[in-house]
C-alpha cells in the first residue's frame, strides 16, 4: 500500500462519503482523514435538533462505528489541524508539527461560523458548528436562559424552536426587515417570522446590533435605535464562510476553493468537496457554494468516483430540511433564482407547499408537513416544466 496515498482534510460529511466511496470502488492506496476535533467523524444536522435540547451519546451522532475506520484501514488523525499546503511537494502541514505527503488530497474542512467583533470575548456569546459547542450551550437552555439569538436563518430559528421548546426567553434579532427574504422571497420569510412569534419568540425585525454590555459576560445587547435587549446567552447564527485559510499562498483561493462540478481544482491531484468548495453549477453555468447535508454528501461521494477514474454525474439539487415546533420543513432547488412562487395548501395552518419559479419553469420549491410532496417536486424541477397555474400545483 502506497504510503502516500489520498489524504482527506477534514471530519465532516464530505470527507466521510469520500472515504466509504473510495474503499467501496475497490481503491487500495492509503487513506487518512486529518480531524481538527478530537471525535470521530460526526453528523451536524442533530446539534441545532435533538442533540441540543438533551444529551446525546457520541456514538449515536458519529457516521461509523471504530471499527469500520479499523476494518477499512481508514487512519484518523484526530484533534490534528492543517495549516498549510505545498502543492509543489504535495504535502500537508500540520501543527504539531508536521507533514503528510499525499498522491491525491481532498480539502473538505467545511465551514466556520462568521463572528461578530463587537462581540468577541463574552464568555456567553456561542455558535453551534460543533459538538462542544452543542454541549456548551445545552445546559444554559436546560436551564431557561434569557436567550438572544443574532441571525433568523434556519440555524437561528432551529435553535430558537429548541430553547423555546425548553421554556427558554427567547429574542431572534434580524437585521433584515423579513427573514430569508433574499432566498425565499417576502411572503414566505414573513411566513417564518410569524410562525416563531406564534410560539412566543420575540423577534425583531430591522434590529442592527451596535454592541454589548457586561463584564465577562454579555449582559445586554445594544440596537442602533437605541434599545437594549437583556439577555443571559446569545448565540450567533450569521452565517458561515469557508474553513480554509489555511491554504493562503498554495495558489488556491482561501475564500473558498473552485472546482469544476466534480469536485477538481486547477491543481494535480487536489479536490475539494462540502462548504469548503465552490463548485460549478452546470444547470446556470456558475459556481455557487451549496451549504447543505445532500450536496455535501454527494461531492464526497463525487471526488472518489474521480479518483478512481470514475464519471460522477450530475451533481444533485441542493436539499436541506429542517425540523421546527414540530413540524418538518423540506428544500430543494435554487430559490435565490426564483422571480415568482406559488403557494397551495394552508400556510396559516402550517400545511402547505411553495414552488419557485423563474421565467415559468421550475427551480426550487419548499414544503411544511409534505415529506411525500418532496420527490415529485424534486423530478419536476430537474424537468424544467411547470405543472400550470397555482391551483394546480397540488401535494
Amino acid at each position: 500500500m502506497n504510503a502516500a496515498g489520498t489524504v482527506i482534510v477534514g471530519g465532516g460529511l464530505a470527507a466521510q462519503r469520500c472515504a466509504e466511496t473510495l474503499r467501496r470502488r475497490g481503491y487500495e492506496e492509503s487513506i487518512r482523514m486529518v480531524c481538527a476535533e478530537p471525535l470521530a467523524p460526526y453528523d451536524r444536522p442533530p446539534l441545532s435538533k435533538g442533540a441540543l435540547a438533551e444529551e446525546v451519546e457520541q456514538a449515536a451522532l458519529s457516521f461509523r462505528a471504530p471499527e469500520w475506520y479499523r476494518d477499512n484501514e481508514v487512519d484518523l488523525l484526530l484533534g490534528s489541524a492543517a495549516t498549510r499546503l505545498d502543492p509543489a511537494r504535495r504535502q500537508v502541514e500540520l501543527a504539531g508539527p508536521g507533514q503528510l505527503p499525499y498522491d491525491q488530497l481532498v480539502i473538505a474542512t467545511g465551514g466556520a461560523a462568521r463572528e461578530l467583533p463587537f462581540l468577541a470575548g463574552f464568555t456567553n456569546v456561542h455558535s453551534l458548528r460543533t459538538a462542544a459547542d452543542a454541549a456548551r450551550l445545552r445546559p444554559l437552555l436546560q436551564s431557561r436562559a434569557r436567550l438572544a439569538i443574532v441571525g433568523a436563518g434556519f440555524i437561528g430559528q432551529e435553535v430558537a424552536a429548541t430553547a423555546r421548546g425548553l421554556g427558554c426567553e427567547v429574542t431572534v434579532l434580524e437585521a433584515l426587515p423579513i427573514p430569508l427574504a433574499p432566498i425565499l422571497g417576502e411572503e414566505l420569510g414573513t411566513w417564518f417570522g410569524r410562525l416563531h412569534e406564534e410560539e412566543g419568540v420575540r423577534v425583531l425585525l430591522g434590529a442592527a446590533i451596535v454592541g454589548a454590555r457586561g463584564g465577562e459576560a454579555a449582559e445586554e445587547l445594544e440596537l442602533a435605535d437605541g434599545r437594549r435587549i437583556e439577555c443571559d446567552a446569545v448565540v450567533v447564527g450569521v452565517g458561515t464562510v469557508p474553513a480554509t485559510t489555511w491554504l493562503e499562498g498554495s495558489g488556491l483561493d482561501p475564500r473558498g476553493v473552485r472546482t469544476d462540478a466534480a469536485g477538481r481544482t486547477p491543481l494535480p491531484g487536489i479536490y475539494a468537496a462540502g462548504d469548503a468548495s465552490v463548485p460549478f453549477e452546470p444547470r446556470y453555468g456558475e459556481h455557487e457554494r451549496t451549504e447543505h447535508w445532500d450536496a455535501a454528501a454527494w461531492q464526497g461521494a463525487a471526488v472518489a468516483k474521480v479518483i478512481t477514474g470514475s464519471y460522477p454525474g450530475t451533481p444533485l439539487l441542493p436539499s436541506f430540511w429542517s425540523d421546527q415546533y414540530g413540524h418538518r420543513i423540506q428544500y430543494v432547488g435554487h430559490a435565490r433564482r426564483a422571480d415568482a412562487v406559488l403557494v397551495t395548501g394552508d400556510p396559516g395552518s402550517r400545511d402547505f407547499e411553495a414552488l419557485f419559479l423563474r421565467k415559468g419553469l421550475p427551480v426550487a420549491a419548499l414544503t411544511v408537513d409534505r415529506p411525500r410532496s418532496i420527490p415529485g417536486l424534486r423530478k419536476q424541477i430537474e424537468s424544467g416544466h411547470a405543472r400550470g397555474p397555482a391551483e394546480e400545483v397540488v401535494a
